[in-house]
């Protein structure tokens, strides 16, 4: 596993902030009828999409403080059934609480990214598989999840909106990681195209997305 860069630490952690601040300034008007529309998500309104962001905030949260103390914890107390049963639990609270709710979640974890010590940044938490996951890639992590979750609140913010250094980070793993996505006349087909010996292909069948606690490791 590759030493925690200090530098690209900082980077991601002060653009993580930024997106925090953009999605308070996106929700901070939200509306109770807002809060009960669909979200982009299937089967979740605009309150689940919330409630799951500041879920996740308390998460990184948790997970940083015990490696802060010297210890490793899991994401959620519960494992995902107890993230689910929060999610749909919150869901149906009113605009006030949830755009509150947000904030005050990602600026405890904003604080908790300031404590952090060479040491603590070295260290790990646990994802509900029981897998390491370090705490040098959570700030990338988060910051997934704020940008994505962003666009999935269906209020504006669109992918044309994110910021180049989180497209830089994320296109770039994504790129990496599709070969083993991809069929093997897929990968041909893609191939091709990118040696200048095909057309673009149409169609292409993707395998779902796996989360990798590693993935945000540069």
């Amino acid at each position: 596993m590759p030493e925690p860069d200090p530098d690209e630490i900082a980077q991601v952690v002060a653009a993580a902030k930024v997106g925090h601040d953009r999605l308070n300034a996106t929700i901070a008007g939200l509306t109770d009828d807002q809060a009960r529309s669909p979200s982009l998500l299937p089967g979740w309104t605009v309150g689940h999409a919330l409630t799951h962001i500041a879920r996740n905030g308390d998460s990184h949260t948790r997970m940083l403080r015990a490696a802060i103390a010297g210890d490793s914890v899991s994401q959620y107390a519960g494992g995902h059934e107890r993230r689910a049963a929060d999610i749909e639990a919150g869901a149906a609270r009113s605009a006030r609480e949830l755009v509150d709710d947000v904030a005050a979640s990602s600026a405890t974890l904003d604080a908790t990214w300031d404590a952090m010590t060479a040491e603590a940044w070295a260290g790990h938490g646990l994802n509900a598989g029981g897998e390491t996951w370090p705490c040098a890639a959570m700030p990338m992590h988060r910051w997934r999840e704020v940008e994505i979750h962003h666009v999935d609140l269906g209020l504006g913010y669109e992918p044309m909106d994110w910021p180049d250094g989180y497209v830089d980070r994320e296109l770039a793993i994504s790129l990496r990681l599709l070969p083993e996505r991809l069929g093997g006349a897929d990968q041909r087909a893609l191939l091709a195209w990118l040696l200048g010996r095909a057309d673009l292909p149409t169609h292409l069948e993707l395998a779902p997305w796996q989360h990798r606690p590693d993935h945000y490791l540069r």
